[in-house]
């Protein structure tokens, strides 16, 4: 029995691995998120769930019945080590996913199933290889990023306890406190009606024009650029790995895979060339 059973596990791994090779079935699980993501927004229409609940319920379950079945067929895929399905991060996401789904939708969970529906979304991301390389780009910047935001806090701290000390007699408004000022300088750095604040302390400090255009200049312009620089070197980072990862030398199992494709073909070269030949004896005699 166990002669028989190994082959066959074999064999049902390796079917796996076409189905989620084939361009099918990617489309298929982007195209159920797709219609997940309406289905969730068509719940927060009262119009809708008065005369379709039930058959909202119904799309739900099917369309987290079809997850399971793609993560058990990707695990499958994986042959005798199933645990490597959980070596990629992604496939970690989509599993928690699914899990987090089966949360009962009644009750007091009721809310957190909802809100589970929704995160299925952004499946979608998983889905596409450009959005999981951005969303790599913007985990490795992290600690980037974090140097950056350090060093904007301590240009908040400067300008906020200065801000303070110039004008919160002027304008208690935005500067009677260090939160608040550091609210306004907020304010400030999103352009939302920072002119007004100025024109304010103009009143009484006509140089206070240099506080806030030096604040927006160092805050807005150069931390902002900051941000992207370091975000653009860590994506131009992720292309040149990915092209490292597509350009590996082929494993085992491929070299053996095309090998055995090689020989079919070879054979049936052979078939061909010795059924041509027949022909022609036969033609001449």
């Amino acid at each position: 029995m166990s002669e028989i059973s190994v082959p066959q596990k074999r064999s049902l791994s390796q079917q796996c691995r076409r189905i989620v090779e084939a361009p099918l079935f990617n489309q298929i699980i982007i195209a159920l998120i797709a219609i997940n993501g309406v289905v969730v927004g068509l719940e927060t229409s009262t119009w809708v769930l008065e005369r379709y609940n039930g058959l909202l319920m119904g799309i739900n379950q099917l369309i987290l019945i079809a997850f399971m079945v793609e993560a058990a067929i990707k695990i499958t895929a994986q042959g005798n080590r199933p645990w490597r399905y959980f070596a990629s991060g992604w496939n970690c996401f989509d599993f928690s996913i699914i899990v987090l789904s089966l949360v009962p939708a009644a009750g007091p969970l009721a809310t957190l199933a909802r809100l589970v529906r929704v995160l299925r979304v952004l499946r979608l991301v998983s889905a596409f290889p450009e959005l999981r390389l951005l969303v790599d780009t913007l985990l490795r910047s992290l600690p980037s990023m974090f140097h950056i935001s350090l060093l904007m806090g301590i240009i908040f701290y400067i300008y906020g306890v200065a801000g303070y000390f110039l004008f919160h007699e002027i304008d208690p408004t935005h500067w009677r406190t260090l939160p608040i000022a550091l609210l306004s300088l907020f304010r400030i750095v999103t352009f939302e009606d920072w002119t007004d604040i100025m024109y304010t302390a103009m009143e009484t400090m006509p140089y206070a024009w240099i506080y806030f255009l030096s604040f927006v200049v160092m805050g807005a312009f150069v931390m902002i650029n900051l941000f992207i620089g370091v975000v653009l070197n860590n994506l131009e980072e992720a292309k040149l790995r990915r092209l490292d990862e597509l350009a590996m030398p082929p494993s085992q199992t491929e070299i053996l895979r095309e090998l055995r494709a090689t020989q079919a073909s070879l054979a049936r070269l052979q078939k061909r060339l010795g059924d041509e030949m027949g022909n022609e004896k036969g033609t001449e005699s």
